[in-house]
Order: C-alpha cells, then sequence, then structure tokens
C-alpha cells in the first residue's frame, strides 16, 4: 500500500506525526509513505523506515514571490511529483485549507479531519474521509487517531514510538557526558530569561558537568556565548545544519529546552529533557516520550498563548536546577 501523507510545517508538529508513521508500518507490513513537506524539514521524514519518497513544498518562500515562483517552473514541477505518485491513498495531517488544497493534485481518496476536528474547517470539504477526531488530547495522539481510522486498523493503546534510531543519529560517543541546552525559539515569551540559563549552566559547570550551547542565529549565538562566558565545562557548539543538530541532541545525556520544535526532537530521540513552559501549556503540545519532565510557570500570564508577554514567574534556576540533578542522578543508576 503506498500513501502520500501531507504535513508541511512547522517543526514539531512535523516530529509529532512520526509515532502515527510507526503504527501504520506496525499495522500493515510493506505499507509506504512519500510525504509532502516543507524544504527547511524535508531531511526529517528520510529517518523514518516507512518513508520512501520525501517530496519538498516550498509554500513559505513561493508565496513572498508568485510571480516568480511561476516563471520559474517550480510550483508546475512540484505538481507534476504529486500527479506522477500512484497512491492508494491520500492523508492530509495538516487540517489547514492551504494543506487540504494540495490533495487536489493526486488522483486518490483523501481522508482527513472532519468539520469539527480540523483546525480549519473549510479543509474538510477537500476530504472523500474526514474523521472525527476529539480535541483536547496531545497532538502526537491526534495525529495516530486521524491515521488508524484512515488506513482502517486498532488505536495502539500503548505510547507513541516515533521510529528513530537514536544511536544511529549520534554516531561516535562524545568524549565526555554532557547536558545541551535548547534555548533558542520562535516566541518572545517562549524564552526562559537569559540570567535563569546562566545560572544553571554555573550550578553544572560546579558540579563539573559539560554543557553544550547549540544556536541557529546571530542573536542566538551571541545569548550562548553570554551563558557559557567564563565558564571551564561550558561550550558554544559551532554552527550546525538540523541533521548536525539532531546528532548533537541524540548524543546528550539529558537537555533542558524551552518550547521549541528541538525540545520535541529530543523526545522523538528518547533524550530524557526537562523542558520549561511559560506561555503554553504541555497538555497538548508538549514534549512526548519517555523521560520527559514538564515544569510549567505559575504567573497569572502562565499558559495564556500570549506570545509576546515574558510570563516565566515560579520558573527560575533555583526550581530547575534540583529537577535537572534528580534526571541526572535517576540515569546513574539505571
Amino acid at each position: 500500500m503506498r500513501v502520500l501523507l501531507i504535513k508541511t510545517s512547522s517543526l514539531g508538529d512535523v516530529i509529532h506525526t512520526l509515532p502515527a508513521l510507526t503504527d501504520a508500518a506496525r499495522a500493515i507490513p510493506g505499507i509506504q509513505f512519500d510525504w509532502v513537506v516543507e524544504e527547511g524539514f524535508a531531511e526529517i521524514p528520510t529517518w523514518h523506515p516507512a518513508v520512501a519518497r520525501v517530496i519538498p513544498v516550498a509554500l513559505r518562500r513561493w508565496r513572498k514571490n508568485l510571480l516568480q515562483t511561476w516563471k520559474s517552473g517550480e510550483w508546475a514541477t512540484f505538481k507534476q511529483r504529486l500527479r506522477e505518485g500512484h497512491y492508494d491513498l491520500v492523508i492530509d495531517a495538516q487540517g489547514l485549507l492551504k494543506s487540504a488544497l494540495l490533495t487536489r493534485y493526486v488522483n486518490a481518496p483523501v481522508a482527513g479531519l472532519d468539520r469539527a476536528s480540523a483546525r480549519e474547517p473549510l479543509a474538510s470539504r477537500c476530504y472523500d474521509r474526514p474523521c472525527a477526531v476529539a480535541w483536547g488530547q496531545h497532538a502526537v495522539e491526534r495525529v495516530r487517531q486521524l491515521f488508524a481510522q484512515a488506513l482502517g486498523y486498532p488505536l495502539p493503546q500503548s505510547v507513541g514510538d516515533y521510529g528513530l534510531d537514536r544511536g544511529a543519529m549520534a554516531g561516535e560517543a562524545a568524549a565526555e557526558p554532557y547536558v545541551l541546552f535548547l534555548h533558542g525559539t520562535t516566541w518572545a515569551s517562549k524564552h526562559w530569561p537569559e540570567a535563569d540559563w546562566r545560572a544553571l549552566a554555573e550550578h553544572l559547570d560546579s558540579r563539573g558537568l559539560a554543557v553544550r550551547l547549540p544556536w541557529g542565529s546571530e542573536v542566538e549565538q551571541a545569548r550562548a556565548e553570554r551563558i557559557a562566558a567564563g565558564l571551564q565545562h561550558a561550550s558554544v557548539l559551532p554552527k550546525l545544519n538540523l541533521r548536525g543538530v539532531a546528532a548533537v541532541i541524540a548524543g546528550a545525556r539529558a537537555c533542558v529546552a524551552v518550547d521549541t520544535g528541538l525540545g520535541h526532537l529530543a523526545a522523538a530521540l528518547d533524550v530524557p529533557s526537562i523542558s520549561l513552559y511559560g506561555p503554553t501549556l504541555p497538555l497538548k503540545v508538549g514534549a512526548y516520550g519517555r523521560g520527559q519532565v514538564h515544569l510549567c510557570a505559575t504567573g497569572p500570564l502562565a499558559g495564556g498563548g500570549d506570545r509576546h508577554q515574558p510570563c516565566f514567574d515560579g520558573l527560575d534556576a533555583a526550581r530547575v536546577a534540583p529537577e535537572l540533578d534528580r534526571l541526572l542522578a535517576s540515569l546513574e543508576s539505571h
């Protein structure tokens, strides 16, 4: 059976789709997926054994210059790649109008979330098989339920398995165990105060524990350098691509992360992590997997979804440090 999957973005949402692929591969031996995904995340589907082909799409880039996209032939080439595939089913796991419209270029029945379940209800009008999936659940579980309904197999009751090989992703073992600080994120309100990152780094440094800090922009690089400045056991990593960051995450002893796509990648790789939540709550979109610790702010804005106002009241380094110590101690005992 060959299925076209449409889940274009974002990083966390793409990662949250992986357990559904594992479920399907176990329920339907031989099933293969082609995956339509934003070009910036196109490497992630290749890490899962059930994915046969990745079809990159550049909706974010194309919509900035529609005329150039048309002239360049990129859009025509993309549509041709969709049409040349012979699929038994299309699953739109995005639930948006922009993703639903892409299904129109494929000659196969389309499954997706029904009107009451999709983020954009109008998208459901493009589906031949609308599926009802209740809100109020973690995103991973919602996608798993969508796949089970669309493909007709019983939903597994076990915790979702991302299907990634941590050992293969990590490569050679690091010279010393390290804790990875995933400090970069998009919303201004999701940034944990830099002073707390620094205090946590100092705490680990005093124990002789290594800290590594990746970065993806000049702003993040400067912050990482300030956090690590003068600490014997803390270091800023060189600029890495997504595969490189994944390898560093896979090789980490543990991670401390804000609510960011890389935090979800750490969970997908079964890296024990402490995730810090200010404006968001972990119930529906938290790091999902084994060894995940969720710490939430307690202030009046906590969990309110504001993208701009800082809201990490009650979640400082003094609270996080003992939790991290306990997590690391539990790893030593295994």
